[in-house]
């Protein structure tokens, strides 16, 4: 999950809620939302940082809302908390979490709806996000908020499409929502990409008997049938080039030279590669092999002789 958390806010961004104005309530806060962002990024203790997010969220929830940040500390709270469920692999329970700190889902930020489409869309279950963010969407209070152009763009390219909702996507690029949202060219751009999938939804496989899987599978296996037929055509030139050598008709020289450029021709083989290795060091037995049954006879006739 590291790769969500890295795309999230870092934990400097949290300073600009503090400031020596603070009253000692929120400067409480303050000192726990800077430890929950140095266990989180700098101890990488996810446990202690959520449960130092979940104390702090409570002591939020049993204080009077007397400076307007107390929302701003609420968000960092959260923020840092879904960060670090996601390490901790508990990523099914992050946005009932966040249900409990915001009584009512059109309240949640904007911010902190945008990173649980992403975690849920990450995990593969957009699904999760389908209902609550469609809510968050066709609040009106919502629709004058920073973030919320990010939240429909979201949902629409990580929710409604992967999930094959044309529908709901279209009538969310035309409607209200899409209005609000988008410009003219957004909304046409957005369009194209709703159709764009619906085609490709749409075509079917090139064998659907095949599963990708066994496409997979089966490719290394034609590769070494097509190496076996080449290496047995390229034998049976050696072997017929060799019985003419023998008789003194044709340069065996010449033979081995023209085995070993049709060998290099036909494997496109570099010398230098590691993995050329292999097949040079074959074709260097095989060879050893034919100079051995060839000539071997007359090396053991001269020994005799001596």
């Amino acid at each position: 999950m590291s790769n969500c958390s890295t795309s999230m806010a870092p934990a400097r961004s949290f300073g600009t809620v503090c400031s020596p104005q603070l009253t000692s309530s929120l400067t409480q806060m303050c000192s726990m939302l800077d430890t929950a962002a140095e266990q989180m990024m700098v101890h990488k203790d996810f446990q202690a940082a959520f449960e130092t997010c979940d104390r702090g969220l409570e002591s939020l929830a049993n204080m009077e809302q007397e400076d307007s940040r107390c929302g701003d500390f609420k968000a960092g709270f959260c923020i840092l908390g879904i960060q670090a469920l996601a390490e901790l692999n508990q990523w099914h329970g992050v946005f009932s979490w966040v249900l409990q700190q915001y009584e009512h889902q059109e309240t949640i930020p904007a911010k902190i709806m945008q990173m649980c489409i992403l975690l849920y869309s990450k995990v593969g279950e957009p699904a999760s996000m389908q209902e609550a963010t469609r809510v968050w969407l066709h609040c009106p209070s919502n629709s004058r908020v920073t973030g919320f152009r990010t939240v429909a763009e979201l949902y629409l390219l990580h929710v409604l499409v992967p999930l094959g909702h044309r529908d709901e996507a279209v009538e969310l690029i035309v409607g209200e929502v899409g209005s609000a949202a988008f410009t003219e060219e957004q909304r046409q751009t957005a369009l194209d990409v709703v159709e764009e999938k619906e085609q490709q939804n749409q075509e079917p496989p090139l064998n659907p008997g095949i599963s990708p899987n066994s496409e997979i599978t089966a490719h290394p296996v034609s590769n070494r049938g097509s190496v076996t037929r080449k290496l047995e055509a390229m034998l049976r030139f050696l072997y017929r080039n060799v019985l003419v050598a023998g008789s003194g008709s044709f340069s065996l020289r010449r033979v081995f030279l023209a085995a070993l450029l049709l060998y290099m021709l036909f494997f496109r083989l570099d010398p230098a590669l590691p993995s050329s290795f292999m097949w040079i060091s074959k074709l260097l037995q095989l060879l050893r092999q034919m100079w051995t049954a060839m000539f071997a006879p007359y090396y053991q006739a001269l020994i005799q002789r001596l």
